[in-house]
């Protein structure tokens, strides 16, 4: 598929003949765009914006100057075989960001929708995050991590590889995230340790003051009550009603690595 008509495509831009450029893009002053690139519409590269082969952009992004999609991944195992950066719609990646890559062969890293991610990080490969997320600056993501959509992850905040993060979790900055943070609640120090119901991102969210009422119940029973983990959730289960309660129970009992108690 050649250029389409529509897009802006700057003079001193390379564009491979074999990558596919849809309505309306802007690729800026000296980016780079390899081979089997696919660019959605109305998307925006600022200059120096380097795309490497095997990556797709959807739709309305916009791609600040100095990041590297689509990157080899970092690991010492990988042997150049093909694999995926998969970018939804609507999302802003500011300056001087990386984001590799999966490691096996046809493997994915995947970005969803309407994402915020700040200047100066890294997304490893196999990572899955999910959509509406907040990235910080000089945020840290190892590889296989899971982030789940809303989460917030502040300003240098490094995230062990195969950790998972909830959705509507809020990690404070500077921590390092070396087990898995269910969702809904605030997390902060330098090895993470749970903080409490995140209660301005979940009004923002939408939650009622019931539901919000019933996620600090929740927490109180993981991480205030001293039960065993199995105990904590069965008593969730039997006595905290509503499709986030049991989103909080079956993330933590899908977690492989254990999630962070005191």
């Amino acid at each position: 598929m050649p250029i389409d008509p529509s897009a802006c495509v700057s003079s001193s831009a390379q564009v491979s003949g074999g990558a596919e450029i849809g309505p309306e893009v802007e690729i800026g002053p000296f980016c780079v765009v390899e081979e089997d690139v696919k660019i959605g519409p109305r998307t925006r590269l600022e200059p120096h914006v380097y795309v490497k082969r095997w990556t797709t952009l959807g739709a309305d992004n916009q791609i600040s100057a100095g990041t590297v999609l689509g990157t080899d991944p970092l690991d010492r195992g990988f042997g150049g075989e093909r694999s995926y950066l998969v970018i939804g719609d609507r999302n802003r990646i500011r300056e001087h960001y990386t984001i590799s890559r999966g490691t096996q062969p046809e493997s994915v890293t995947t970005i969803g929708d309407d994402n915020y991610i700040m200047t100066s990080g890294h997304i490893a490969h196999n990572c899955k995050v999910g959509s509406r997320a907040v990235i910080c600056s000089c945020a840290l993501i190892a590889g296989y991590v899971e982030i789940e959509d809303q989460a917030f992850i502040s300003g240098g905040v490094v995230v062990h590889q195969f950790s998972k993060i909830g959705r509507l979790a809020m990690i404070g900055g500077n921590t390092r995230v070396n087990k898995d943070a269910p969702p809904y609640f605030l997390y902060s120090d330098f090895n993470i340790t749970p903080r409490g119901v995140n209660t301005v991102g979940l009004r923002r969210a939408g939650f009622t003051e019931d539901e919000v009422s019933a996620l600090q119940r929740a927490y109180r029973l993981l991480f205030r009550s001293d039960l065993p983990l199995e105990e904590a959730l069965a008593r969730i289960e039997a006595e905290i009603e509503g499709e986030h309660a049991r989103h909080l129970v079956d993330f933590i009992r899908r977690s492989e690595r254990g999630i962070c108690r005191r």
